[in-house]
C-alpha cells in the first residue's frame, strides 16, 4: 500500500506542500498560511462519496463545476484556491481534481474521517442546542455543517434525548482519570446537563446542590469553546468494546487549544492519546507550543526507550491500568510535525523539532517559540550588562 503522502501545489496560499501522515501529524504555522486548506483537501479526498450524499440530502448542487463547489465545500469566496496552475497528488498519485467532483456521484461508502473545525464553537446557538446542517448558510464551509450535524444527532438519539440527564460526568464516557481532569481543569465542580427550556432543550451547566442552571451564554469562553469539542471526543469515543466508530479511521482537529487553559490544554492531549491508543490517525493544526512539547517529549522518549509512566508522570495522569495502557499504545505511535511557512509558500517538515538546527522554522518550532526566545535573549543581554557595569 502506498504511503500515505498528500501533495498539493499552487493551492490557496500553499506553493507548494508535500505531507507523509504520521499516526500523529501536527501543522504549525501562522494565520492564512494554508492549513486549513489542506486538511480540508484531505478530508475531500478521504469522504467524497459521503460528502456528496450529504450535499444532496440537504438540496445543494453545484452543476458539477469546480469553483461552484469550492464554494459549496470550502465556504463562500473560495473559489480561487484552484487555478490552471494547481496540483494535487494522493498516495503517489495524481488527481484531476475537476474531474474527480464531477464524478462526485459514486455510491458512498462508509466515512474515513471525522472533521473537528475550528468554528466548531458555532454547532452551539445562543439557546445552547445543536444546530441543524441547513441552519447554516450555503456559503458556510462544508466541515462546520457536517460536524454540527453529527453532533446535533448524537445528542438527539440518545446521549442527550432526556431532559436532566448528565452529559458530563458520565461514567460510561470516558475513562475515569481523564473525567477528574476534565472536572479540575474545564468544568470546576459544575455538571453539564440537558434542560428544557419551555419547548425548547438546551445545554447548561449545573453546580452541586444549586437549583438554577447557568445557560450557554454565561460560560466562561474557554467552556463554550470546549463543549462542542468534548462532543466530538464523544462523538469518536463510543463506551463500548468497539475502539473506533464504525468505518472512520482519521480524526481530525483544528486548533484544539482554542480558548483553554494550558492546564485545560494538556488535558486535551490526554484525550488525544486515547485516540491514538484506538488506532485513530490524528491530524492536528495548532498554535500552542504545548502540543509540540508533547511530540518533542515523546520523540526523546521513544529514543531513550522510556515506560508508560514517563508519559502518564509527564501529563500528571495517575497511573492506572488503564492509562499505563494507553501510554504503552502511544509510545509506539509515528509524530510527525510540518511547518507552513508563509513567506515561502512553502511546508517543510520540521518533525526532529531540534532547537539547534540550523533550519530557523525547526529550531523556533514553527514560529510558536519565537516570542519566548526573544524575551529570554533580551533579559539575559539586559542581566549582562549590569553585571559587566558593577
Amino acid at each position: 500500500m502506498a504511503a500515505d503522502t498528500l501533495t498539493l501545489k499552487n493551492v490557496g496560499p500553499i506553493e507548494e506542500a508535500s505531507v507523509q501522515f504520521g499516526d500523529l501529524t501536527v501543522f504549525v504555522g501562522p494565520q492564512a498560511s494554508g492549513k486549513s486548506i489542506f486538511l480540508q483537501f484531505l478530508k475531500l479526498l478521504l469522504d467524497a462519496g459521503p460528502i456528496f450524499r450529504s450535499l444532496r440530502r440537504y438540496g445543494l448542487d453545484w452543476d458539477r463545476k469546480l469553483p461552484e463547489f469550492f464554494d459549496l465545500f470550502f465556504g463562500e469566496g473560495m473559489k480561487a484556491v484552484w487555478n490552471q496552475g494547481s496540483r494535487l497528488d494522493w498516495r503517489g498519485k495524481p488527481v484531476d481534481v475537476a474531474d474527480f467532483v464531477r464524478k462526485l456521484k459514486k455510491p458512498a461508502a462508509g466515512e474515513k474521517s471525522f472533521f473537528i473545525p475550528a468554528q466548531r464553537v458555532l454547532a452551539l446557538s445562543r439557546d445552547g442546542w445543536l444546530r441543524p446542517f441547513a441552519d447554516y448558510k450555503p456559503g458556510d464551509p462544508y466541515t462546520v455543517r457536517d460536524f454540527s450535524e453529527k453532533l446535533r444527532v448524537l445528542m438527539e438519539s440518545g446521549l442527550g434525548g432526556r431532559d436532566a440527564i448528565s452529559i458530563f460526568p458520565q461514567e460510561r464516557r470516558l475513562k475515569s482519570e481523564i473525567r477528574r481532569l476534565l472536572d479540575e481543569a474545564i468544568f470546576s465542580g459544575f455538571r453539564l446537563q440537558v434542560e428544557r427550556h419551555g419547548p425548547q432543550k438546551r445545554l447548561v451547566l449545573r453546580g452541586k446542590g444549586q437549583e438554577q442552571a447557568l445557560p450557554f451564554m454565561v460560560w466562561s469562553a474557554g467552556q463554550r469553546e470546549f463543549v462542542p469539542l468534548l462532543l466530538g471526543f464523544y462523538w469518536l469515543l463510543p463506551p463500548t468494546k468497539t475502539p473506533r466508530r464504525g468505518s472512520i479511521e482519521w480524526a481530525i482537529i483544528e486548533e484544539p487549544e482554542m480558548g483553554l487553559h494550558p492546564k485545560a490544554i494538556v488535558l486535551v492531549l490526554v484525550m488525544v492519546m486515547e485516540l491514538l491508543a484506538r488506532g485513530y490517525r490524528v491530524c492536528l493544526s495548532t498554535h500552542s507550543p504545548h502540543v509540540l512539547d508533547l511530540v518533542w517529549g515523546l520523540r526523546i522518549f521513544q529514543e531513550h526507550h522510556a515506560e508508560p509512566r514517563n508519559i502518564l508522570k509527564l501529563l500528571e495522569v495517575r497511573q492506572s491500568p488503564q492509562m499505563l495502557e494507553v501510554g504503552a499504545a502511544v509510545l509506539k505511535k509515528t509524530a510527525r510535525v510540518y511547518y507552513f511557512d508563509n513567506e515561502t509558500r512553502t511546508v517543510r517538515d520540521i518533525s526532529p523539532l531540534d532547537p539547534g538546527s540550523s533550519q530557523v522554522g525547526e529550531a523556533r518550532w514553527g514560529g510558536l517559540i519565537d516570542f519566548s526566545g526573544r524575551v529570554g535573549d533580551a533579559v539575559a543581554g539586559l542581566v549582562a550588562r549590569d553585571a559587566d557595569g558593577v
